[in-house]
């Protein structure tokens, strides 16, 4: 347990850090809570927040054989108290990032580079721009993303685009297209903190969190779980000389090729 997941409870939980926690951590920190007054009235917020990113589940057959089915499963199981009278036996299971769909702005800033990368070669298969806007405007506000297609005997030329990405801490996906590669480059992008005033305003009199609670509150569409967008068909065909790109800012005596990063792809 690290010192930020030491810090937090169940009143200063919200969408982005419950990522940070395990299982273990929601039945500790819903323990420390019980003693509190307003714990009932705020039941439905906190179970709301924590399913964000765990599946939680009322186990209501409390018997030895059902509780073991959920274990296989991989859930925790424990007991929480939901008012003065009453506790319930739950199931949690942190909620897996397996696809890209499963990618959000509040999980994006709790997984790493490399998990990242995993995520990606696990859905690819038609590079990069087969993702759609949305999951790319994710991807990108956590992570620095560059990408190029090559020859696959120039990728890894020495001194080249390859080498100083590596040299530079990024991971990379490799991603064959015949006897051409497309490279997807990936580094987290450092924490910027927010100035906590803004034209006299304290950010600490701002409700960054819309209360889960309001009727007019815009729903958030949840992409967790959905199936992955079809790929386009590959045409090593349309790859030439002249015809691809590259998002990585290169020596133009390397191929003499124009380089731009992945953010400036609206000029394209």
């Amino acid at each position: 347990m690290n010192e930020t997941t030491k810090t937090l409870t169940l009143k200063t939980l919200n969408k982005s850090n419950v990522w940070d926690l395990q299982e273990n951590d929601v039945f500790r920190m819903w323990e420390a809570a019980e003693k509190d007054a307003d714990l009932k009235d705020n039941v439905r917020h906190y179970q709301d927040v924590i399913r964000s990113a765990f599946d939680m589940e009322e186990i209501k057959i409390d018997k030895p054989e059902v509780v073991k089915k959920y274990e296989a499963r991989g859930f925790k199981v424990g007991m929480i108290r939901v008012d003065e009278a009453n506790k319930v036996k739950i199931g949690i299971k942190k909620r897996p990032i397996m696809r890209v769909t499963d990618l959000t702005y509040e999980n994006i800033r709790h997984i790493s580079a490399a998990k990242l990368i995993e995520v990606l070669d696990r859905n690819f298969g038609g590079g990069w721009d087969s993702l759609s806007q949305s999951i790319q405007d994710i991807i990108q506000s956590g992570f620095d993303i560059s990408t190029t297609t090559l020859p696959q005997d120039r990728l890894r030329k020495k001194g080249g685009m390859y080498e100083k990405k590596i040299e530079d801490g990024f991971e990379v996906l490799e991603i064959p297209k015949g006897t051409w590669v497309e490279a997807i480059f990936a580094k987290a992008k450092p924490i910027v903190e927010r100035p906590k005033m803004k034209y006299g305003i304290d950010d600490d009199d701002i409700d960054d969190d819309i209360d889960d609670d309001d009727e007019d509150a815009p729903e958030i569409e949840d992409n967790y779980g959905k199936p992955d967008e079809d790929d386009d068909a590959f045409d090593e065909d349309k790859l030439t000389e002249e015809s691809y790109r590259t998002t990585f800012e290169e020596n133009p005596e390397d191929l003499s090729l124009d380089a731009v990063d992945a953010s400036d792809d609206d000029d394209y």
